[in-house]
């Protein structure tokens, strides 16, 4: 402790460096010491998450479900539009669609006719949302989303420079986690476009009785619009993933055995 008078003492300031590090970079590449300190709980809890399989036993199952449904549904509900395919009311089609009134091909099609394809689609549809339910609510309660859900500060850079390898502008591919961050945004985007598919579908099924759905989307044709675009978006990305299962054949084996815990 210093004895002189405090008149005689000279002001010191102390500084203390402060440095920034952006969002997508990890603990382990930050310089300096952490000062952050886990709890117990958050420990044990980041534990038991490395210790899981690479895709636990809900989500290969409702991953298998999922694909007769989706395929019933597509196909019931292409047959349902090709009783009126165009897009907008009577007497006023949109002009920016170029397919009016082209049924798709019968190949796509599923259910015979109107009223069969009509039964297949709304009895399935039902078993399909419970299906995503289920998924869904093990997502959270297990903190699986938390290495599959895309999250803009801890992906973004990393999708980006992803994305850079794909063009061939980056030599070398980002560091990658569990997922890399366009593999997150992928899958993010397929549950979101299915939980607009299940909205819009709820909104053109019953527009009377769910007419607060239905003028959500701006009213009955636009509803009808959103939900074949957001089929076609969930095509697009069932081919996408179609393709890097061929050319990584592994993913297969790991989505019926579970992989390696870690």
């Amino acid at each position: 402790m210093d004895a002189r008078p405090a008149k005689d003492r000279k002001a010191t300031r102390v500084t203390t460096s402060l440095r920034f590090s952006p969002p997508w970079i990890g603990p382990s590449e930050k310089s300096g010491p952490s000062e952050e300190i886990e709890s117990p709980d958050s420990s044990r809890a980041e534990n038991r998450r490395k210790g899981r399989l690479a895709q636990p036993a809900a989500i290969r199952l409702a991953h298998w479900i999922n694909i007769p449904l989706i395929v019933i549904m597509a196909g019931s509900g292409l047959q349902i539009f090709s009783a009126y395919p165009a897009l907008g009311p009577l007497g006023g089609k949109y002009r920016w669609y170029p397919f009016q009134d082209d049924a798709p091909p019968s190949w796509l099609r599923f259910g015979g006719w109107l009223a069969g394809a009509r039964h297949w689609h709304f009895a399935i549809a039902w078993f399909l949302i419970l299906n995503g339910l289920i998924y869904l609510i093990y997502m959270i309660a297990s903190g699986e989303w938390r290495r599959r859900v895309f999250i803009p500060t801890r992906d973004t850079s990393n999708a980006l420079g992803m994305f850079a390898y794909y063009l061939r502008i980056r030599k070398t591919p980002p560091p990658e986690d569990f997922y890399n961050g366009l593999q997150r945004m992928a899958y993010t985007s397929a549950i979101l476009f299915g939980l607009v598919v299940v909205f819009s579908g709820l909104a053109i099924y019953k527009p009377v009785q769910l007419h607060w759905i239905t003028a959500a989307f701006g009213g009955y044709d636009v509803a009808r619009v959103v939900h074949l675009s957001c089929l076609v978006l969930l095509a697009l990305f069932t081919v996408m993933h179609l393709v890097l299962v061929a050319l990584h054949p592994r993913t297969i084996v790991t989505m019926v055995t579970g992989g390696q815990r870690g």
